[in-house]
């Protein structure tokens, strides 16, 4: 059992939010002060990624601190590629709830709509949200696909229907409610909220704060500025209990902004570019930064400093190791962690640059050992230091290659204009080799999973 002396944990999870989407990431035509000031009172994350471009496997790297072809979850789940759900595995909910942590989900799963797949069969004790993918903002329905419209919205396993309540308005308040009703004990409150996804809904208050700006942008940023109250929210009552110095937030999206067809703008399906990657090249769907940096913050007043940047990158897997470390005090054995623990270099975060830049590039000098990896519907990336080379890249999930092969330095070019693979030869002989035998041990393990 964990003491009420261990932190509590609050995880926020954005849906297809744009690394230059909140104030403090560089976006001047939208303000966010909920987490502008989170930002400010701890440790932003510039060179900070999601394992994958889409969003189940994201998911399934931040529960589980593994790679996506680990999890078991690639693909968007509902998707080509028929994954019922997230298998059977150990998760940050369970390993919190195994010591003496009460643990719920508020909003967006998407890792399994049958209930055997769903949350209370994956370390939650609670639930309150919908298991697909997307749902509409005011009636809850799901409509993506051929088939007849479907209702998703849950409390634990009961159908609930709140017709007409706009629904990242709810998601924050039961969340808030939830922490009140445990403030008593140690607490895993993980808040993925499907905003700023489509379908693009928001409430008229919001519309008209930016009713100044292209109806694309204005859509998504009353939908940001919706969420960015609703976490305002959640963060006061963490305050108003006394609870916000002993409680790690860590804030992020889930991947990049989403160009698809399926965004509806005034009842039709019509491609937008309503949200922001910051100036970084590609979106949802794709491997160049555009698609996999997300923006992240990590703000513990007890114990990090405020008003930092952490150097280097780090990966949704990260978020596992990290926080059993700074709930046991010391970083987990489990040999099956693909993550590592980023709590010491959170510990040690320097100031922020505050001449206005978001700091975009990579940091030369940080961790140049680490390797990281991603694989998406037959594209491939890794990262090395300042390095990054690319295999089959695409712009977004429908567009055609981009760059069959490419080497860019994030450290000059974090917008992947200049391919310097002609220029740096020796570079891309000695990452694309170590990519390519890192994703046949994916396959290998594919293989070795179906036949078990």
């Amino acid at each position: 059992m964990t003491s009420h002396t261990a932190p509590n944990i609050v995880v926020l999870y954005a849906d297809d939010l744009g690394w230059g989407d909140l104030g403090c990431f560089g976006a001047a035509d939208l303000d966010t002060p909920a987490l502008d000031a989170l930002a400010a009172s701890g440790v932003r994350l510039p060179e900070w990624y999601s394992n994958s471009p889409v969003c189940s496997p994201s998911r399934a790297s931040l529960l589980t601190g593994r790679y996506p072809a680990h999890t078991g979850v690639e693909a968007i789940l509902g998707g080509s590629r028929r994954t019922p759900g997230l298998p059977p595995q150990q998760t940050l909910a369970g390993e919190l709830r195994d010591r003496g942590y009460a643990t719920g989900v508020f909003g967006k799963w998407h890792l399994g709509a049958e209930a055997s797949y769903g949350p209370l069969h994956r370390g939650f004790d609670h639930h309150f949200g919908f298991r697909a993918g997307c749902v509409d903002y005011y009636s809850h329905i799901f409509y993506w696909g051929n088939h007849a419209p479907l209702h998703d919205l849950w409390d634990d396993e009961q159908e609930v229907w709140l017709n007409g309540e706009y629904l990242t308005t709810v998601i924050a308040d039961r969340a808030a409610d939830y922490i009140a009703q445990h403030a008593d004990r140690p607490f895993f409150c993980y808040v993925p909220f499907n905003a700023p996804h489509y379908p693009l809904h928001a409430p008229a208050e919001y519309m008209n704060a930016f009713a100044h700006l292209p109806l694309d942008r204005q859509q998504i940023a009353a939908m940001i500025k919706a969420m960015d109250d609703g976490i305002a929210h959640i963060l006061h009552t963490l305050d108003r209990l006394g609870l916000r110095e002993n409680t790690l937030v860590f804030f992020s999206s889930d991947n990049g902004p989403s160009v698809e067809e399926r965004n509806w703008l005034n009842g039709e399906e019509v491609s937008y570019t309503g949200g922001s990657a910051g100036g970084l090249r590609g979106h949802k769907g794709s491997l160049f930064e555009g698609g996999i940096r997300v923006p992240g913050i990590v703000s513990w007043p007890a114990q990090l400093p405020a008003g930092a940047d952490l150097t280097g990158p780090g990966a949704m897997m990260d978020v596992v190791p990290t926080v059993l470390e700074a709930v046991d005090g010391h970083s987990p054995t489990r040999t099956d962690l693909d993550g590592r623990s980023v709590l010491t270099r959170l510990r040690r975060a320097a100031p922020a640059r505050t001449e206005g830049s978001a700091q975009s590039g990579a940091s030369p000098q940080a961790e140049p050992e680490r390797w990281l990896f991603w694989e998406y519907e037959g594209q491939l990336a890794a990262r090395h230091g300042r390095w990054k080379v690319l295999l089959d890249a695409r712009e977004s999930m429908a567009a055609p290659v981009a760059v069959g092969e490419g080497l860019f330095d994030l450290a000059t070019d974090p917008g992947e204009r200049h391919n310097l693979a002609d220029l740096h030869p020796e570079c891309v002989a000695l990452m694309k080799p170590r990519l390519l035998e890192w994703a046949a041990t994916c396959a290998r393990w594919r293989e070795v999973t179906r036949l078990s």
